[in-house]
């Protein structure tokens, strides 16, 4: 079966998800899975709509034994590859699905680090990741009261399973994060005050 289009897995991420801040998460993970997708020369269409979709049934269900199956089974029906729900699957930690493609491994890396990347942008005064160093991200990360909903063991993890330095894991998905400023509510790196009234 085709991937369904991105267009149609935005209305479906749209349709169940009203909270702004969860729509931004959504796009920020598709953002670091295309990145991953073009590093490590996979399909970056699958990449991004896995990213997209991984919490689009977290707002109507976000306990443990419904997310993320409830939305693996709507995907099931209308069509989407079983890499996209396996990956899925595999980034809800408590599910026990093991993670064993790129992109089960690349979902689970990236989910969390989003998370704590997006927090650290919205608190610097200039509103985006310009400039952050993974070490200051690091140091960061050792305090706990910051973005304190984040795991900090599941982004450590996430490096390893995927065979990437921690450093080099922050510093990837912070340019993609970066790249895709405008659509999650980050200042671009040289905005204008006319660009940032539209």
């Amino acid at each position: 079966m085709p991937l369904p289009h991105r267009e149609a897995a935005w209305d479906l991420l749209t349709q169940h998800t009203k909270s702004e801040s969860l729509r931004r998460h959504c796009l920020g993970v598709e953002a670091a899975l295309r990145a991953y997708a073009r590093y490590f020369e996979e399909d970056e269409e699958l990449w991004g709509v896995t990213g997209l979709l991984h919490d689009f049934d977290y707002e109507e269900h976000p306990t443990p034994d419904e997310h993320p199956l409830w939305g693996c089974r709507l995907l099931e029906v209308l069509g989407y590859p079983e890499e996209v729900i396996h990956a899925i699957k595999g980034h809800a930690e408590y599910l026990g699905v093991p993670r064993i493609s790129p992109l089960d491994k690349a979902l689970f890396a990236c989910d969390e680090l989003v998370g704590f990347l997006m927090a650290v942008a919205y608190v610097r005064p200039t509103k985006n990741l310009i400039g952050v160093e993974p070490s200051s991200v690091r140091k960061k990360m050792k305090d706990k009261a910051f973005a304190r909903a984040v795991s900090r063991e599941d982004i450590i993890q996430g490096a390893v399973e995927l065979g990437v330095d921690l450093d080099e894991h922050i510093g990837t998905v912070r340019a993609a994060l970066q790249d895709q400023a405008a659509a999650l509510g980050l200042q671009p790196a040289s905005a204008s005050s006319a660009e940032l009234g539209r």
